[in-house]
């Protein structure tokens, strides 16, 4: 247990040194574009979604004209992003529920979210985390993949196994930061097909890294 609770406040320590600001790269004024512009960005990249939502937000400013409309409209503006027929039905489902449940506004409760249509305990961590600042570790792909790569997870099948062991071990106040740092880094620096592991500052710390190095060595001795 003090191993893992060093390497964990090893790479706190990094982070907090190289990335000492680290925000969601989503375009957003509320939390009820943060909650569409999540949706939306479900196996889709943020870019898209950053060139998506202007038009989107200028038709359907909140909940309450969103929910008004129908999903033929709502498909119009979306149908450059990843999958615009499931996104625009939930986007719709998620308005009326909005509207008929919380008057419109965008509960803080990550319970509550998951209540709505189209939105998983991922996205309802980060509406949470990054909209109303409370404590809490969104797992999407890039989370999941660091985190076991680093070895800040071990036999974390699920993205909530992954959600529980992070937990345990960062600061609650700095649970929704290191979210983003996690996120960042494997999007520019852990990548899935190509790691960057020898710009990495974390390669010393990283099992992955101290694997590929010992798999290396056997390779080189064989020959």
């Amino acid at each position: 247990m003090a191993d893992i609770q060093s390497k964990y406040n090893d790479c706190i320590t990094y982070f907090e040194q190289t990335m000492p600001v680290a925000e969601s790269e989503l375009f957003f004024a509320d939390a009820y574009q943060l909650l569409v512009a999540v949706i939306l960005s479900a196996q889709c990249t943020d870019k898209r979604v950053n060139l998506t939502t202007p038009a989107f937000f200028g038709r359907f400013p909140d909940a309450f004209s969103l929910a008004a409309s129908t999903q033929e409209e709502v498909y119009q503006y979306i149908k450059s992003i990843s999958y615009p027929n499931s996104k625009s039905k939930n986007l719709l489902g998620m308005a009326k529920e909005l509207v008929a449940r919380f008057g419109g506004v965008v509960p803080d409760d990550v319970d509550m979210l998951q209540t709505l249509p189209g939105v998983g305990r991922k996205t309802a961590n980060v509406v949470v985390a990054v909209a109303f600042n409370k404590p809490a570790m969104p797992v999407d792909t890039h989370v999941f993949r660091v985190s076991a790569r680093l070895g800040l997870t071990h036999n974390a099948k699920t993205p909530l196994e992954t959600e529980k062991q992070l937990v345990a071990h960062i600061p609650e106040n700095i649970l929704a930061k290191a979210h983003h740092w996690l996120l960042l880094h494997g999007r520019y620096v852990c990548t899935a097909r190509d790691p960057k592991c020898s710009e990495c500052g974390l390669s010393s710390l990283c099992d992955e890294f101290e694997k590929n190095v010992k798999k290396n060595l056997k390779s080189v001795k064989k020959c």
